[in-house]
Parts: C-alpha cells; sequence; structure tokens
C-alpha cells in the first residue's frame, strides 16, 4: 500500500511549467527573428503615423482650399452661369480649375459633377459625358442623377443604346421615388423610339408595379394601353 502512495504523491508537471516553457520558446522565436519583427512594427508605425499625418497636414487643408476655389463658381452656376462656372470669370476660379487642382477632395469631386452639367448645358455633351463619368458618389440622388445626365447626353449624340443603358442604370440605382421612375420612364420613351416596343412595355409595366402613387406610375396603363397589340 506503501509503494501505492508514494507512486500517487509524486509531484506532476504544472500548468505553469508548461506555460515557462512555452514563453522561452516564444522568446527564442522573437530572438531570432527580431530583424523582420522589428522592421514589421516600424512598418505599421510609419503607415499608421503617415496616415494621419496626410489626413491632418494634406488631405484637410487641400480640402478647405478647394471649398475656398468653388464657392464663386457655385455661384454662378446657381444663376445658369454655366461658362462662368465652368472656367471662371479672371478673378475667381471655376470648376475645371478646382477639378484640376484637388479633384481627389470631396469638393473637387463635386465640381466634376457641376462641370459635367455645365457642359451639357452649353451642348458639349461629349466632354459632360467624360466629366460625369469620373464623378462617384454613394448619395441615392445625385448619382442616380449623374447617370440619368449621361443618358441625356447620350440621346443628343444620337447613341440611343448608350442613352438606355445609362437611364437604366439610373432608374435601378436605388428605388426612390425621386429619380428611379423619371429615368426608367425616359429609358421607356428610348425603347419606344428606337423601336424596341417590347422592352418598353417591360420597363412601363415595372414603374407601373413598383412606383405606381407616382406621377410617372399613374401614367403607365395609357402607355400600356397604346403599346397593347404587343404580345407580353
Amino acid at each position: 500500500m506503501a509503494e501505492t502512495k508514494d507512486k500517487a504523491t509524486v509531484p506532476q508537471p504544472t500548468k505553469d511549467f508548461d506555460l515557462e516553457a512555452s514563453m522561452h520558446k516564444a522568446e527564442d522565436f522573437f530572438y531570432k527573428n527580431k530583424n523582420v519583427i522589428t522592421i514589421a512594427v516600424l512598418a505599421v508605425v510609419v503607415v499608421v503615423g503617415g496616415f494621419f499625418a496626410y489626413n491632418r497636414f494634406v488631405k484637410q487643408p487641400n480640402e478647405n482650399k478647394a471649398q475656398e476655389m468653388i464657392f464663386h463658381a457655385q455661384n454662378y452656376f446657381a444663376v445658369d452661369s454655366f461658362k462662368l462656372a465652368l472656367n471662371g470669370d479672371g478673378n475667381n476660379y471655376g470648376f475645371l480649375q478646382v477639378v484640376n487642382k484637388y479633384g481627389s477632395t470631396k469638393a473637387g469631386n463635386l465640381a466634376k459633377y457641376s462641370a459635367g452639367v455645365c457642359y451639357i448645358r452649353l451642348g458639349e455633351y461629349q466632354k459632360g459625358i467624360d466629366m460625369l463619368k469620373s464623378f462617384s458618389s454613394t448619395d441615392l440622388l445625385l448619382q442616380p442623377t449623374a447617370y440619368g445626365l449621361i443618358g441625356d447626353a447620350y440621346m443628343e449624340l444620337n447613341k440611343a443604346d448608350e442613352g438606355i443603358e445609362s437611364y437604366k442604370k439610373a432608374g435601378h440605382y436605388n428605388d426612390n421615388e425621386l429619380t428611379a421612375p423619371v429615368y426608367l420612364f425616359r429609358a421607356g420613351q428610348a425603347l419606344e423610339k428606337a423601336g424596341k416596343a417590347q422592352e418598353a412595355v417591360t420597363i412601363y409595366k415595372e414603374i407601373k408595379e413598383k412606383f405606381p402613387t407616382t406621377n410617372e406610375g399613374r401614367e403607365m396603363d395609357k402607355y400600356l394601353a397604346r403599346l397593347g397589340d404587343v404580345k407580353n
């Protein structure tokens, strides 16, 4: 019995012992790879520090300058003086100068949209298309409007297929009732003009189902009746 008791009381390895061994392994790993680890840590510090420095000393000052530059152009835009809004008046900058100098800022991005509108209103449709395509926004009204304006410009250039695709892109960007039915309706009209009545019917039905209370939605029965000879 004594022999059994002695065996039972023999000290066993503890968790502390295992942890200590593990720590020694970690230390060994560090000393073997300390140069790589040190470089990696410094790289993270540089990247993070550079990010904050860029935001504070470059990005935000550029944003402020762009907002100052765009002020007078916006005033001209508001009163439909599109040439002055686009090119400036000799003393104050226009949207193009803001785009060229600070196009990567929020104000510069908005200047791209406004410059695109100016070009279209001045009849320079391809320039308007190019400028609006360089604009990008997550705004649920502004971005589909940009797509819709691109569609308008393509239609003015007699490029119906491109115009229809742009209208569809605008109409399907999101289902808000302010822009979606308007641009889907334009897509339907453009499809009719292009001799694609069946596709127009599909669009008109979509407007009727999704946006029945809008002006466009209430008109769809009339358009569908007119195309009633088209088989579904």
